[in-house]
């Protein structure tokens, strides 16, 4: 069958992978809502702040059987002090030219903006998912996890990618955790609960506080108020105010910890999309949230080194325990973080995934 490249066919963007993938990779879709807002130039704020981008698909007959989007984050390349393009959403069946097709047309748009290198994945910063699966095939993910196929990689070297920066994703089971001492003197410490009806106030302080505790992490880039709530926007809808908490000490924001229940399953039952049946699993996902997940969790620079991350992740263990919640997953930690790998191992966290970044200079 021919093999023809695509741009900009949001449909088979989102189709691609679904027939890239045997159905036991495990590979699990964002909602196909999600996609389109992260590709609409009207609603992404990374794109309405000015950063380039291109996306294709390519189709062998009237299949797309792989996409990949090509971006600029003028923002990291300005902190860093990078000639930087990105690429994202690399998935691909084990086909070497459509591979290659989609590569070829990620690298010319790095070439046209004049960059020194293509680097990914980035879906869509480093501050979302992150980086190609290459070893922990065939384990469980947890919503934010990347899933790729184990022929990635190859495919990714075969047209002169390089891996780097590599990291892992860990699992946590809630009763057997070690749990760290809770030394957090109550007369000055709170803890205050991420709900519904306190979110404005309580993500306005989540986004202040991640700013600041990662402002020093490798490739972090401060995330604007706008960015922050288009990707934290939707979370309204499966808050388990349980789960997530902001911590103040003497009433000012010292901690956060963002965590929601695990997706996965009711994502597997829609395949991602939003149909007539789409309420009755969202109910049956609601009844039975055993699995969570910590997407970040930051404390300000002037609170390191004085226990407080210890105790914020006894009590969200605590708490989850209390909620009936038997596991949680912690999405991509990097070798060079040896502070928050030592947190995890003081948890009795097991590692599920090993991911690398993958780079390419361009001449």
């Amino acid at each position: 069958m021919s093999l023809v490249l695509r741009e900009g066919d949001v449909e088979a963007f989102f189709e691609a992978p679904f027939n890239a993938y045997p159905p036991e990779l495990g590979y699990v879709s964002p909602m196909k809502g999600d996609i389109v807002r992260m590709l609409d130039p009207g609603r992404n704020p990374l794109w309405q702040a000015g950063n380039a981008y291109r996306f294709w698909t390519v189709h062998r007959g009237d299949r797309p059987v792989g996409r990949i989007i090509a971006h600029m984050h003028g923002a990291s390349n300005a902190r860093w002090g990078w000639r930087r393009a990105q690429f994202g959403f690399f998935d691909c069946a084990d086909d070497p030219p459509a591979a290659h097709l989609l590569l070829s047309a990620a690298e010319g748009f790095a070439r046209e903006q004049g960059m020194g290198e293509l680097v990914g994945n980035f879906n869509l910063t480093a501050m979302q998912q992150c980086g190609v699966l290459t070893g922990g095939f065939g384990q469980t993910a947890y919503t934010d996890m990347i899933v790729g196929a184990p022929w990635l990689p190859g495919l990714l070297e075969a047209s002169g990618f390089t891996r780097f920066f590599p990291m892992t994703t860990f699992e946590v089971d809630v009763a057997t955790a070690r749990r760290p001492p809770h030394v957090l003197d109550p007369a000055r410490f709170s803890f205050a609960p991420i709900a519904q009806q306190t979110f404005p106030e309580r993500m306005a302080e989540a986004r202040q506080l991640l700013n600041d505790g990662f402002h020093d992490n490798p490739m972090f880039v401060p995330l604007t108020p706008e960015e922050f709530l288009f990707q934290a926007g939707e979370m309204t809808a499966i808050l388990d105010p349980r789960l997530s908490s902001v911590l103040t000490r003497d009433g000012e924001p010292v901690g956060v910890i963002i965590a929601i229940p695990d997706l996965n399953g009711f994502l597997k039952a829609t395949r991602s999309r939003i149909g007539l049946l789409t309420p009755v699993h969202f109910l049956r996902f609601r009844l039975r949230r055993r699995r969570a997940v910590v997407i970040f969790y930051s404390v300000a620079r002037a609170a390191h080194g004085q226990g407080i991350m210890g105790a914020m992740l006894a009590h969200t263990l605590e708490r989850m325990q209390a909620a009936g919640y038997e596991s949680f997953g912690v999405t991509w930690i990097a070798d060079e973080n040896p502070a928050s790998l030592r947190q995890i191992e003081r948890l009795n966290g097991r590692p599920l995934h090993r991911l690398h970044l993958f780079r390419k200079e361009l001449s």
